[in-house]
């Protein structure tokens, strides 16, 4: 008898902490976040685009926040590295095509906490079969990760008829397919199957890249008219992301789903547009606004509330550290991570917000990169060129007569920039490991 009851309470004690889990898995949001290829902030039409539509993002925006001061890398890898690690690029960017392995990912913390991990679209931090798993993805369906951005005949691989990898496998597509539709098929398959455990969606997309070829949606499907095919391609951009949020809305999820949508860079050089009356240049690779100045557009209905646009400075190193705020998952003191969140502003509390940010860049990861250290106004270079952006935004002048406020703006970024003097380590890899020894 004493034996049976002994079973029935460790039974009934064991429900009730399968119970309490379950309950705390649900307390905690699905993840979404989108990240396009080459598509700078002035091709939102909710940011005052007067070239590009948007409308599922517009929604979304207005349904949630956008941010005015978010800023990239100028170039997708170091972009890559910076949003998955929250490291500034002078600290941890080895060269182009790869994240160093002894990175740590937003995707390991959140798998570690309980998160089921997806990503989908494009790869190009590493070639090994097993980069994605190492890096923290349960599951993955990517273009440029084992093979090249081209194949033997030299047929770029990513839109019609692409060649991918799926969970590290090579698939080949040869009947019509559409790479962009092959790659969000398999994140909504992946987001149907979640039903235990909240995910996480990290989804880099293959949008809106050269060799810009029509899409499926294009009025002319033998389009020569590049900056006509840019046009569509970023019409499918935001096809996509709605085909995404109205499966979440299929699933019963929306309201448990935190979604973030950015791009990895400026618009490609020789693409223009307007923005709210003044015509805009792509400066993909430049470090002034037209490369480094992305959308920032969070929803997540219920807990962010509408209609927000928010000036808050934002730049990549901080996603890490907000992905974690939402999922309630401590960041290591070790990683030293530079950014912070950008919850609580979405929240609409007070939070933290940043008084300034910092970008390195160097497409190669060599010694030396360009730097420059701003606010939401000005901006200073380690060079001592300093802008008034709001004034100048193609970097045309630098400032040399500075009004007192200027001048104290300007000690400020020269401060920050000092900090980082000596961050770039010779050898990134072999730093990062000795530290992990310690």
């Amino acid at each position: 008898m004493k034996s049976y009851l002994k079973n029935v309470c460790l039974l009934a004690i064991g429900l009730v902490l399968n119970l309490n889990t379950a309950a705390v898995a649900a307390q905690r949001p699905n993840i979404i976040l989108i990240m396009a290829d080459d598509m700078g902030f002035e091709t939102l039409s909710s940011n005052g685009s007067e070239t590009f539509k948007t409308p599922h993002l517009d929604q979304l925006a207005e349904k949630g926040a956008r941010f005015e001061h978010a800023y990239s890398q100028p170039l997708c890898t170091p972009s890559r590295v910076q949003i998955m690690t929250g490291i500034y690029n002078v600290r941890n960017y080895v060269k182009f095509g790869t994240l160093d392995r002894s990175q740590t990912t937003f995707a390991h913390l959140l798998k570690k906490h309980g998160y089921a991990t997806c990503i989908a679209g494009k790869w190009q931090l590493g070639q090994e079969v097993d980069s994605p798993r190492h890096f923290g993805f349960d599951a993955s369906c990517l273009w440029q990760h084992t093979r090249n951005a081209r194949d033997e005949n030299g047929r770029d691989t990513r839109y019609p008829n692409p060649s991918l990898e799926i969970n590290g496998k090579p698939v080949d597509y040869t009947n019509g397919e559409y790479g962009p539709d092959v790659v969000s098929d398999f994140l909504c398959d992946f987001m149907e199957r979640q039903e235990d455990k909240p995910f996480l969606v990290y989804y880099p997309m293959i949008l809106p890249h050269s060799p810009f070829p029509p899409t499926p949606d294009s009025k002319d499907s033998k389009g020569s008219n590049k900056q006509q095919n840019y046009q569509d391609m970023i019409a499918y951009v935001d096809k996509m992301v709605g085909k995404l949020d109205a499966k979440l809305g299929e699933l019963g999820i929306r309201d448990n789903t935190l979604l973030l949508f950015t791009g990895d860079n400026g618009s490609p050089k020789g693409m223009t547009s307007v923005l709210n009356g003044r015509l805009v240049h792509g400066g993909k690779g430049l470090m002034t606004d037209a490369g480094t100045r992305v959308s920032l557009v969070a929803s997540w209905p219920g807990t962010i509330s509408e209609g927000q646009v928010l000036d808050d400075l934002v730049d990549f190193s901080d996603f890490l550290p907000t992905l974690c705020d939402a999922a309630a998952v401590a960041v290591p003191d070790e990683l030293a991570v530079d950014g912070r969140s950008f919850l609580p502003q979405l929240k609409g509390q007070e939070g933290n917000p940043r008084e300034w940010i910092y970008c390195w860049y160097s497409r190669g990861g060599g010694p030396k990169g360009e730097q420059w250290a701003r606010n939401q106004r000005f901006k200073l270079y380690r060079t001592g060129e300093f802008y008034d952006v709001s004034e100048d935004v193609l970097e045309t002048i630098p400032l040399t007569e500075l009004s007192p406020e200027a001048q104290q703006i300007r000690d400020q970024l020269q401060e920050v920039l000092d900090q980082y003097v000596d961050a770039r380590p010779a050898k990134p890899s072999q730093r990062n490991r000795k530290k992990k020894e310690k």
